[in-house]
């Protein structure tokens, strides 16, 4: 299948790291943590980390962690499909489509759930034609970019003719949790807010990118090692010290089975700092210069994240000149995905 548009938006709201100290640092929440957990926090943000400034969709950020389970689904009810149509529509633009033109939408995301899914509202938002196949894909985590691209390959398989989008978003701000685990500290400190929408078709389209050559690699028993639980009502996520470790192992599985095309450049979701630090010399000689920088621009946004970082690689066409580009995410399961993206 052909890359037709990307595009790429997070919310306006724009805090500095610094300014998400000051967030926690006002509210009532901080007063349930011990003295190391705020030293942590204080480090974490007012430190050098990877990162600069996120973004959040949740109106009145200053009482995030004193919200509601219910105040937080409805964040992301009411977030989540506006900011996943707002991409939407700029990739539609691109691609020269108009919404009636599409034949299927697939959406993946983590940070909160919804039945009917997102699907139905980006639909009705955008007036997609009633008969437009809508798939939601959950549960994937930080990952879930790739699998929906490697789903809308199947629905390209299946109808040629066809116009697919897909678009990862997540609200991370609706997932907001802070307690005294480590895990649950540094991911207060990473994750921010983005949506990420792609036209594919199974014909050339202006970058004359071809997705292909999807792989996988799941290992169940360390599950527990990165993942959301529930804690009364809240969404509250797991995050083990050894993710860089394993996310560095389950990306060298895939590495190793890439096969003999050449690859130009390697982009990766970026987990975090210590992450891509684990990923260098996996992948190296390559480097993942794209994947720091939407770090620093943005935190980690979960499974949007590595069509942010393919988006600024294919700002310089000279990219992909030599070889393919080889993209590779990963998250809960604990899983890794990679594919290519070519010219023929």
């Amino acid at each position: 299948m052909y890359l037709h548009a990307l595009a790429t938006t997070t919310p306006s709201a724009t805090f500095a790291q610094r300014d998400c100290w000051d967030i926690i640092d006002q509210s009532p929440a901080k007063s349930k943590l011990t003295k190391r957990s705020r030293l942590i926090l204080n480090c974490i943000l007012r430190g050098e980390h990877g990162i600069n400034t996120r973004h959040f969709a949740a109106p009145e950020i200053t009482r995030i962690f004193d919200r509601s389970s219910d105040e937080l689904h409805a964040i992301f009810r009411e977030a989540g499909p506006k900011l996943a149509t707002h991409a939407l529509t700029k990739a539609l633009a691109q691609a020269k489509v108009r919404p009636e033109e599409l034949d299927a939408l697939l959406i993946c995301t983590c940070t909160g759930y919804l039945c009917p899914g997102l699907t139905s509202y980006v639909a009705e938002l955008l007036n997609l034609r009633p008969n437009a196949f809508l798939q939601d894909l959950v549960g994937l985590g930080c990952g879930a970019a790739i699998p929906t691209l490697r789903a809308a390959s199947h629905v390209l398989a299946a109808q040629p003719s066809a116009t697919v989008a897909c678009i990862a978003v997540e609200i991370c701000s609706a997932a907001f949790y802070l307690d005294d685990d480590p895990g649950v500290l540094i991911s207060a400190c990473l994750f921010s807010d983005g949506a990420a929408a792609t036209i594919w078709r199974s014909t050339p389209g202006p970058t004359g990118l071809r997705c292909f050559d999807f792989d996988t690699h799941h290992q169940p028993l360390d599950r527990d090692k990165l993942r959301f639980e529930q804690r009364d009502g809240k969404l509250r996520n797991l995050l083990d010290p050894t993710v860089p470790e394993l996310a560095a192992g389950a990306v060298a599985q895939l590495w190793e089975r890439r096969g003999t095309r050449p690859v130009a450049r390697v982009v990766a979701h970026p987990g975090g700092r210590d992450v891509l630090t684990a990923l260098t010399p996996v992948v190296a000689p390559h480097n993942l210069n794209a994947s720091i920088k939407v770090l620093c621009d943005h935190g980690n946004m979960s499974s949007p994240s590595v069509l942010f970082a393919l988006e600024e690689v294919l700002t310089d066409p000279s990219n992909v000149s030599n070889g393919d580009l080889w993209l590779v995410s990963f998250g809960a399961g604990f899983s890794a995905h990679s594919c290519r993206l070519g010219r023929d």
